[in-house]
């Protein structure tokens, strides 16, 4: 057994290290700057990359553990962070929503492609490629960013679902490209119609296995993960369908990234979907940072100061053609003028399997070693820049277009409604009166059963627990009118509402409390109202006697209402106090009869 000082890490607890280390870095310093943590953990995979630190280990072995020598090994963890991204996508899709946007997917989505395909293969063939090299480094070129895009972008706003569309299609398309390649390789690797369409016929085949099945098995699924309260029996669930579903859809020549929006989607028709959205983010945030790493590792500094200017001219040709054929196509398809600018910008840059199609290229004898290391720099250099691409955009479209902004505000379905915590009987009185007087509300409750009976009787509800951090942000609660605490646990709502008003400072906060003491509580952690159920049953209680003993409704309701305002002004002061606060609290308790 070796002793402590000769104790040497393994690559995969070295590899862990330096992932977590420049994670831990990464993210606080480019937050504080309010710059996108992408183009960090670029700079950092170019850092502790095999052409950075790395290339010094063999001299100076204390750098092999914060660098990483073989990329390759983290190949997987990215792969997995794309296949997390697309479930996630999934998960903010619905059947619904992806055939009102079957436009985008299947019309400008292919004339995207291959428009700007066509003419990136157009400039490279005048610059002396044969026609088979220009049309495979035109299709791989054309490619948009996923995991970029879709981070930056917000799917609920019109550049957004732009993005979205066409992604998906060339998502979709992605095997077609490959086999398309195949077909015109020039070796022993090239493939024919039959198997393309061998493939193309058992991943139909999957798919609709993968969706009747799912439909049948997820809701009940889910469900039982919910009644066992457990968040780690959650999460496995959840990462066991997104990885099954793409081990399928990959086992038979998809992309498994196909498989993981597939599975996103059914998730996403069950009242479980933004309780498995906040479990995986975290994962999902990290897996994509490691897939960031393996990009900055691929970039050889070497090389690109040998080449800088060829670099950044073809970076410069992709990156215009690109701009040019999507922002046009979306203006002819009806899109404002703003929205096609900003989103042509955006999905100018190439993407993480333009890598994937290049390799394709390079089996198949289409493109040599050399020049495929060229374009994967060239690749490489556009995805660090998307982010600079998202704020050009943003700045040319206000330009272009003023009127424009008016359609960067996301879709209002989830505006101005009121989230009412808790689907239990104060929760749905509060639903009902909301519901009569046509007043939109959502009700949130983490327990499974209640959820299901509820909506059986036609309530409007949704699983979450309400709790989490960020578990009421994807419900919106930055643009709710109000959020009403009706939960029985007391410690629960004072945590919830100090989160809450730290959160959103602006929004309207309801809470039940149990006594005039727990509703001084919450006042102090920042209640807009809070209601002690003890003085609402003492106020009901006098205005039944005062109406029996043959007192006018009106006057009694008056003073009932005086009587509310005076008790709450005072648990208000109390609230505010810091000055015998048990002498105010049991004065309190003995007017209200608590």
């Amino acid at each position: 057994m070796a002793s402590p000082t000769e104790f040497v890490p393994t690559s995969s607890l070295g590899d862990a290290l330096v992932i977590l280390g420049a994670a831990g870095i990464v993210i606080p310093l480019f937050a504080r700057f309010r710059i996108t943590p992408v183009v960090g953990f670029i700079l950092a995979g170019v850092l502790v990359g095999p052409f950075g630190l790395g290339s010094m280990a063999a001299q100076q072995p204390w750098l092999s553990y914060i660098t990483i020598s073989d990329p390759g090994r983290l190949a997987p963890f990215a792969e997995f962070g794309i296949i997390l991204l697309l479930f996630s996508i999934g998960l903010e899709l619905s059947f619904q929503r992806l055939w009102q946007m079957r436009k985008t997917i299947f019309r400008i989505g292919p004339m995207e492609l291959f428009g700007g395909g066509a003419l990136i293969a157009l400039v490279l063939l005048m610059l002396g490629n044969t026609l088979p090299t220009a049309l495979a480094l035109g299709l791989a070129l054309a490619l948009s960013s996923t995991a970029l895009v879709l981070r930056i972008a917000d799917t609920r706003t019109p550049v957004g679902r732009a993005a979205l569309g066409t992604l998906l299609f060339e998502d979709i398309a992605l095997v077609p490209i490959i086999f398309l390649l195949g077909a015109m390789g020039r070796g022993d690797q090239a493939a024919d119609l039959g198997d393309f369409l061998r493939t193309l016929g058992m991943g139909t085949l999957v798919i609709v296995a993968l969706l009747g099945i799912g439909r049948f098995a997820l809701p009940r699924l889910f469900a039982q993960a919910a009644r066992t309260k457990s968040p780690e029996l959650f999460l496995a669930a959840s990462l066991l369908v997104v990885i099954v579903a793409a081990l399928v859809t990959g086992a038979v020549g998809l992309s498994p990234i196909v498989g993981a929006l597939v599975a996103g989607l059914l998730i996403a028709e069950t009242d479980f979907h933004t309780e498995v959205e906040e479990i995986i983010e975290p994962f999902k945030g990290l897996a994509l940072g490691v897939f960031l790493l393996t990009v900055g590792m691929s970039l050889d500094l070497g090389v690109v100061w040998e080449r800088l200017w060829e670099i950044l001219l073809a970076v410069t040709l992709v990156l215009s053609a690109k701009a040019l054929v999507t922002g046009a196509l979306l203006r002819l398809n009806g899109y404002r003028t703003a929205t096609a600018t900003e989103a042509g910008i955006l999905l100018a840059s190439p993407s993480e399997t333009t890598l994937i199609v290049l390799a394709s290229a390079v089996t198949v004898n289409l493109i040599n070693a050399e020049a495929a290391q060229f374009w994967q720099i060239v690749t490489a250099l556009g995805l660090t820049v998307t982010p600079l691409l998202a704020i050009l955009g943003r700045w040319l479209a206000r330009r272009v277009d003023r009127a424009g902004a008016v359609e960067s505000h996301p879709e209002d379905s989830a505006l101005h409604r009121t989230l009412i915590i808790g689907g239990g009987r104060v929760g749905k009185l509060v639903a009902e009166m909301l519901r009569t007087h046509d007043k939109p509300y959502l009700m949130i409750d983490a327990n499974a059963d209640q959820v299901r009976e509820s909506r059986q009787e036609g309530f409007r509800i949704a699983y979450g627990d309400a709790a989490r951090s960020n578990a009421l942000a994807r419900f919106g609660a930055d643009q709710a009118s109000a959020v009403i605490l009706t939960m029985d646990q007391p410690v629960a709502v004072q945590r919830m509402v100090r989160q809450l008003r730290r959160a959103y400072p602006e929004l309207p906060i309801i809470a039940r409390a149990r006594d005039a003491s727990h509703a001084a509580a919450l006042y102090r952690a920042g209640a807009s109202h809070a209601v002690p159920e003890t003085l609402e049953a003492s106020l009901q209680l006098s205005e039944a006697v005062l109406v029996d003993l043959g007192v006018p409704m009106g006057p009694v309701i008056a003073s009932i209402h005086e009587k509310r305002d005076e008790f709450r002004a005072q648990i208000m002061e109390e609230g505010e106090l810091d000055e015998k606060p048990q002498l105010k609290s049991s004065s309190l308790r003995e007017q209200t009869g608590g």
